[in-house]
């Protein structure tokens, strides 16, 4: 028997054996895992892939797994959902929109706007992505290239492919990320990503950058770590790749009357723009809906019930959300897009209903599913198939609909 697989079957024994209740996991037994795992599960599909095993020596030359990564499932322990938010665009509301900051990136979008106009006129011509909305990522994702991306990016690759809850999902970025090194794109010593392994400005997944990239100054180079004019058409190439319509909005801020119920949001439940005027529902801005737009489809969107602002979202929105799965993200994406146009701030507010982890909401999803609601997954996060199975189970109840995960929610649902 190969000593890697010796060594392998070794640690599922210890993994196996019996703890007494809250030990902790053995990370030295775990850490010394990590090599064996990497040549016996990585290294053949990586030179499958074509990647020098030059290139693979010196990616993980002394790295280690870091396992105090979120979402690991360490040996012995059981899958789980982290009881804490660790993504910005899964905490409050209110915090994710602070106005000050909102405000100073639509400064800075102004002037950049007016500095690249000649590149974003004609990444729009070419992807029908407006240039506010590319800047609108760029600011989100790094603060236009401010911010710092400290990790190293086969160590948290590496890590996530050996201890992640999806493990094969990283396997796969990991073998993406050593083409990208063996392709001559970067440097290892130059791969430094998010905790999540999103490289570069615009945070692409190294398989992102491998299918969506844009060599846009024509250099012969994919840069989107340094060169701007490649960031920004790279941002537009995604979105045109992931449906963006040209001409449509993303969506608009409305007042909508306690008769729309909340339960009835959702991409799913789309209908023409003009049924909701019918229903009463108005611009906050008190300008009538485009005519374009008033005969196309859209949804309501509450991205937290009763307790915040409320929306008709067009079908780019959830193009947004192809490029991060978060209704407050794509959220985020539009309003500072706006605000580089002269938008003003939100004018419904967002309400504090009651502090709540990602562990406590997941126990609600599960409660509502015993009930035989779709939340759409136990996962901690209040998508909007959540929401509204919240305001469907408060109908039934007899409860004032509010659409939103709260402690007192997750009492009424009993056990």
């Amino acid at each position: 028997m190969r000593i890697v697989t010796s060594l392998f079957v070794l640690l599922a024994l210890l993994a196996a054996l019996p703890r007494p209740a809250g030990a902790a996991p053995d990370k030295a037994a775990i850490a010394a895992g990590f090599r064996p795992f990497l040549e016996r599960e990585i290294w053949p599909e990586a030179q499958r892939a074509g990647v020098p095993r030059t290139v693979f020596d010196a990616a993980f030359a002394g790295v280690t797994p870091d396992l105090d990564l979120p979402d690991l499932v360490l040996p012995g322990e059981p899958a789980k959902v982290e009881e804490n938010n660790f993504q910005a665009e899964f905490k409050s509301p209110a915090a994710y929109f602070d106005e000050r900051r909102i405000e100073a990136l639509a400064v800075k979008g102004r002037a950049l706007l007016s500095r690249y106009r000649g590149d974003l006129d004609r990444i729009e011509r070419q992807t029908g992505v407006p240039p506010t909305i590319i800047l609108a990522i760029w600011a989100r994702e790094s603060g236009y290239g401010a911010a710092k991306i400290p990790y190293n990016a086969f160590r948290v690759l590496g890590t996530k492919a050996y201890l992640s809850r999806r493990k094969a999902i990283f396997q796969d970025e990991l073998i993406a990320a050593l083409r990208i090194v063996a392709n001559g794109h970067l440097k290892v010593d130059e791969m430094r990503s998010s905790w999540a392994g999103a490289l570069g400005q615009p945070q692409f997944m190294p398989s992102k950058f491998e299918a969506l990239a844009v060599d846009f100054d024509g250099d012969g180079r994919k840069d989107i770590w340094n060169t701007v004019p490649d960031i920004l058409a790279s941002i537009g190439h995604y979105l045109q790749q992931s449906g963006w319509v040209r001409g449509r909005d993303w969506g608009f801020e409305v007042n909508a009357p306690e008769s729309v119920d909340c339960s009835t949001e959702g991409p799913d439940r789309r209908r023409p723009i003009s049924a909701f005027v019918s229903d009463g529902v108005a611009r906050v801005s008190g300008k009538p809906f485009p005519p374009a737009e008033l005969k196309a489809d859209g949804n309501l969107l509450m991205p937290a019930g009763r307790y915040g602002p409320a929306f008709v979202a067009t079908p780019n929105f959830y193009v947004i959300k192809a490029y991060n799965n978060s209704d407050l993200y794509a959220l985020f994406i539009g309003h500072l897009a706006d605000r580089m146009l002269g938008g003003g701030a939100f004018q419904g507010g967002w309400v504090e209903a009651g502090a709540m982890t990602r562990g406590d909401v997941a126990r609600l999803q599960e409660k509502l599913q015993a009930k035989g609601y779709d939340v759409g997954g136990a996962d901690g996060l209040p998508g909007f198939k959540t929401r509204r199975s919240i305001g469907g189970w408060q109908t039934r109840a007899g409860l004032t609909r509010t659409c939103w995960p709260s402690p007192d929610l997750a009492h009424r649902l009993g056990g």
